[in-house]
């Protein structure tokens, strides 16, 4: 017997996976774009709504397949207009997404994992752990939610992904380059490469991987210039150094006028000096890129302080006289623990009492 929980969810699907789906099914191939078409419009939840699919065929799905969704998300709204939405996995695993709106822009900050394994020492993230890959419905069914939920607010529509939630999205690197083959399939979701950023820690081989496989953009964690520092703040260096990741950074492949993100959290008296600015401009020099200067989300975790705002905008100065884009990017959220680093599945307690 065929429960709900062993049907097949198609949502877990690419375009030419179900394809082969419906094939093997004794379908024409065509089916499969039908029901792509379907699959991520607001409101299908089942196969009954797909009225130009045969009867037969709909009851055949029923029996088979099924079609994941989030249902009652915890959300909660910053003074800032940031929201962050909990969602509880079928496992009873807990993720979280955020919603950044900006004028005419709406963001949407995507998990790709269950925790992470990276530990970076200033990521409350990482103090939770990492306790699995989410599969590519589940970074999918975060999109979709936040969509429908647009929707019934009478908001605009999202206009960026940024994955930069919970998790290393690079550990999870298949599954990923399926949600986003569904993130940007026409029939899908329909987003451009150009409108979603990767970011990763710096798993070069994965990096390297993921530049051969997709057009989406890629931001890089690095957070300083030397791997003494780096060690401290972020593990992932002892295997990947400075050096080796940064010469990745220079064979990776980028369409033309890309540019890779830099990412660069100021901690006080650790990574700010005006030498560490200049020798921050020196490394980067030859690669195409950005620079996002962050303010560290103070929190739970002790040891570390952000940079003052006037030290940051020097930091800032230094580098665009040397020629760089250098953006400040602005905590938003952090009075409901949705700012960058601060995401460690808190609302569960909150969705408990619910």
């Amino acid at each position: 017997m065929i429960t709900q929980q062993n049907k097949t969810d198609l949502k877990n699907m690419t375009s030419g996976q179900l394809v082969r789906y419906v094939e093997s099914l004794q379908q024409p191939s065509f089916r499969g774009e039908q029901i792509l078409a379907w699959l991520y419009r607001p409101g299908i939840t089942e196969f009954s709504q797909m009225t130009d699919l045969a009867k037969e065929f709909r009851a055949l799905l029923e029996q088979r397949a099924r079609i994941s969704y989030f249902t009652d998300p915890v959300i909660e709204v910053s003074v800032d207009g940031s929201v962050k939405f909990g969602f509880r996995l079928e496992d009873d695993n807990f993720i979280e997404s955020v919603l950044i709106p900006e004028g005419e822009r709406n963001t949407l900050c995507v998990s790709s994992q269950v925790g992470c394994a990276m530990g970076c020492n200033f990521c409350q993230t990482g103090a939770m752990g990492f306790r699995r890959n989410l599969k590519p419905s589940e970074i999918v069914n975060q999109v979709c939610a936040v969509q429908d939920w647009l929707i019934k607010e009478r908001k605009k529509k999202l206009n960026n992904l940024v994955f930069m939630g919970m998790g290393e999205p690079l550990a999870n690197l298949d599954n990923l380059l399926k949600a986003l083959s569904i993130l940007t399939e026409q029939k899908g979701l329909d987003f451009a490469s150009r409108r979603i950023t990767v970011s990763t820690c710096g798993m070069i081989p994965q990096m390297l991987e993921f530049g051969k496989k997709s057009d989406a953009n890629l931001a890089i964690s690095l957070h300083a210039v030397d791997d003494r520092t780096r060690n401290m703040l972020m593990p992932i260096n002892k295997k990947y150094p400075i050096e080796d990741l940064l010469a990745a950074c220079r064979e990776y492949q980028m369409k033309k006028r890309q540019r890779i993100m830099f990412e660069y959290v100021l901690l006080d008296n650790i990574n700010d000096s005006d030498e560490t600015a200049v020798q921050l401009a020196e490394m980067l020099r030859g690669i195409p890129c950005k620079i996002n200067l962050l303010a560290m989300n103070e929190g739970e975790i002790a040891g570390f302080r952000s940079s003052s705002q006037d030290r940051i905008l020097r930091f800032q100065d230094i580098l665009r006289k040397r020629g760089y884009t250098v953006f400040l990017r602005q905590s938003r959220g952090s009075d409901i623990s949705a700012a960058c680093g601060q995401l460690a599945g808190k609302l569960s307690e909150a969705e408990q009492k619910k």
